[in-house]
């Protein structure tokens, strides 16, 4: 299974009514063709409500722990951007992406 339906996977445990997983490895220098190590995630659950933004992150990183470089994965990067259905319904967009040292887009 590829690193992004890995994440797919996991994530599915929130129960999303919304996921969008991005993999952005070709914006980052030393990038090599097919590599999956850069990701950003837009994801929208009712699990999410009456949290803080920190208690979100942690809820996504806490299921994706194993695919982290830190942990021996190939994960180097995750932006998460966690919504509630109701700030999802406001925003329908997650922002872009910031340019990688090294790398123009």
């Amino acid at each position: 299974m590829s690193v992004s339906q890995t994440i797919l996977s996991l994530v599915s445990a929130l129960n999303p009514t919304y996921v969008d997983l991005q993999n952005e490895s070709h914006h980052h220098a030393h990038h090599f063709e097919g590599k999956e190590s850069h990701f950003k995630l837009t994801i929208v659950s009712d699990d999410f409500m009456g949290k803080m933004l920190v208690a979100r992150h942690r809820m996504v990183y806490a299921l994706v722990d194993e695919l982290l470089i830190a942990n021996g994965g190939t994960l180097h990067a995750l932006a998460i951007h966690a919504y509630t259905p109701d700030e999802w319904a406001k925003q329908k967009v997650a922002p872009d992406s910031p340019n990688c040292a090294g790398q123009n887009h």
